[in-house]
């Protein structure tokens, strides 16, 4: 299995780097997508996967870092991405619920990020919250690059889905789907994500599994199983059947071998 999205920036991961690769290979995962979320995280987290054969890095401005997104800062990524090429540009995209960033700031930032994955033909790294019907609407005029590209963290709804899906957008599932109080909307609509669009991820050290006895008190890419399971059996397959499924499509999407 491979974890397409950890936030590895935190000293619960980065104090030992070596022990939380230990521990997520142990629980059958093997390897790790680690997001980015400014130009500072993207240095640090293509640092890590020169070092790490069983780490992979994005490159992007989270839309909540979007008012540190500068003239030149398109050119930065730009130089880092021909230094090392990321698996994608992200996590970018718009969310209007808590605006960290100004709206205007938002688009701006993320219109660049798709200038860059269309340059170097990378797929888009997604995050949307409260920003469903703008999202669609940008990607509408990005086939193409719609096509090949991931919506992190899908909670939404059937609707929602059936837009993304038109769209052609990978969709990332994680331990939301475990969630008995919020997660309803998202566990009735697994059953109607084709198995070749699945992809699984944990958001560690977010969005905890809460089907993990005895409860953790941080999420982990070594609980990527959990979301697996809970998954499978919405979908009404076998564990084996969605883990080959989901890794074939993390490879396609993301251009990596494990």
């Amino acid at each position: 299995m491979i974890d397409i999205g950890v936030n590895i920036n935190h000293s619960f991961f980065l104090d030992n780097v070596d022990k939380t690769l230990g521990e997520m290979q142990e629980a059958g995962v093997n390897g790790m997508i680690c997001i980015a979320s400014d130009l500072e995280e993207s240095r640090q987290v293509q640092a890590l996967s020169q070092i790490h054969p069983m780490i992979w890095n994005t490159l992007g401005c989270h839309p909540h870092q979007a008012k540190k997104w500068e003239a030149d800062s398109q050119s930065h990524f730009a130089q880092l991405i021909q230094k090392k090429k990321p698996v994608a540009i992200g996590e970018t995209g718009l969310d209007f619920n808590r605006n960290y960033s100004t709206p205007d700031e938002q688009r701006y930032a993320f219109h660049q990020q798709i200038e860059l994955a269309s340059e170097y033909q990378l797929p888009l790294y997604l995050h949307e919250r409260d920003a469903h019907e703008e999202m669609v609407k940008i990607l509408m005029k990005h086939p193409v690059l719609a096509q090949q590209s991931v919506i992190h963290c899908f909670t939404g709804s059937r609707v929602e889905l059936e837009r993304y899906l038109e769209l052609g957008l990978y969709i990332g599932i994680t331990g939301w789907v475990c969630d008995e109080r919020r997660g309803a909307d998202l566990q009735a609509s697994i059953p109607h994500i084709p198995m070749d669009r699945l992809l699984l991820e944990t958001d560690a050290p977010y969005l905890l599994p809460r089907n993990i006895r005895p409860r953790p008190k941080k999420n982990h890419p070594k609980y990527l199983p959990w979301v697996a399971q809970e998954v499978a059996k919405l979908k009404g397959v076998s564990l084996e059947e969605l883990i080959q499924a989901t890794r074939n499509n993390t490879q396609t999407v993301f251009g990596i071998r494990a």
